[in-house]
């Protein structure tokens, strides 16, 4: 995490470093009750996986052969990818949703240090994200799917997998954080996830795409980080036919893409809530 969104607690928030541990698991835990009151607002990361798996590989799996393998190993990191990336808009949702309805005004009143709110919705975010790749996991061993590699690079898949979902909650939260309203961050979040989810290797191979949309779908994160597990996996990966940089070195860029991202969101989303909540 950024040095500018832990540095030590203020006068005014935590006295400690243990007291700001203790803020952002208030915190965590209160975003964690919040979904077990409704947990329909969970689909996204329990019921979507499920769909999206038995649609892509049922209904599209037959007509996309796949070299090397079946269209069920290939697609299941994509199919991870494309649930993590799209679920992380619960995070601008989510922070839009207290801005406006004056909880992180109350918030302010309390002797708490202040980016526990930020930290504590980030780690709920990744725990369902954890979820999500359980049942995406758990659908796609159902339906066929099968890693041939040993449990290390297994898990090691997962966890850059997470890594990633991680990153992406930080920049959903700097969307939520300029938003002035769920349905804004909703929307905004759809245009922003939606092509990079879809513009990628997570559905099909690159190589069929023209020229432009194939360099663009070979440096996109979602495709490095899919690329990442089939090759952990040792599931089919024809991205690795590819010259691009990101898929002859994909765990690399991978890593390099999510601790990018929170480096670079998660400063900028500190400074949006200071703003957001400095009136």
């Amino acid at each position: 995490m950024s040095q500018s969104v832990i540095s030590a607690p203020s006068a005014r928030g935590g006295s400690s470093t243990g007291g700001a541990i203790k803020d952002v698991w208030v915190m965590t835990k209160r975003n964690l009750r919040h979904i077990a009151r409704e947990p329909l607002q969970m689909s996204d990361v329990t019921i979507q996986p499920v769909l999206f798996t038995l649609l892509f590989v049922y209904v599209f799996g037959s007509g996309i052969p796949i070299p090397g393998g079946s269209y069920a190993d290939f697609v299941l990191a994509g199919l991870l990818l494309m649930n993590l990336t799209t679920s992380s808009m619960g995070t601008a949702v989510g922070l839009t949703t207290d801005l406006s309805t004056g909880v992180v005004d109350r918030f302010r009143t309390m002797p708490m240090w202040g980016p526990a709110v930020l930290i504590g919705r980030s780690i709920s975010d990744v725990l369902t994200s954890m979820m999500c790749a359980l049942i995406v996991a758990v659908t796609g061993l159902a339906v066929g799917w099968r890693p041939d590699a040993g449990p290390a690079p297994i898990l090691a898949g997962f966890a850059i997998a997470l890594l990633f979902a991680y990153a992406m909650a930080w920049l959903c939260g700097c969307v939520g954080l300029v938003a002035k309203s769920a349905e804004t961050a909703q929307s905004v979040g759809f245009l922003v996830l939606f092509p990079l989810a879809f513009v990628s290797n997570a559905l099909v191979p690159t190589h069929g795409m023209p020229g432009v949309v194939q360099v663009i779908a070979d440096w996109n994160p979602v495709s490095a980080v899919t690329a990442a597990c089939r090759q952990l996996w040792h599931n089919p990966n024809p991205s690795a036919t590819s010259s691009a940089w990101p898929m002859q070195h994909p765990v690399v860029i991978s890593i390099v893409y999510s601790l990018a991202l929170i480096a670079i969101c998660a400063p900028i989303a500190s400074v949006l809530y200071k703003r957001r909540t400095t009136s």
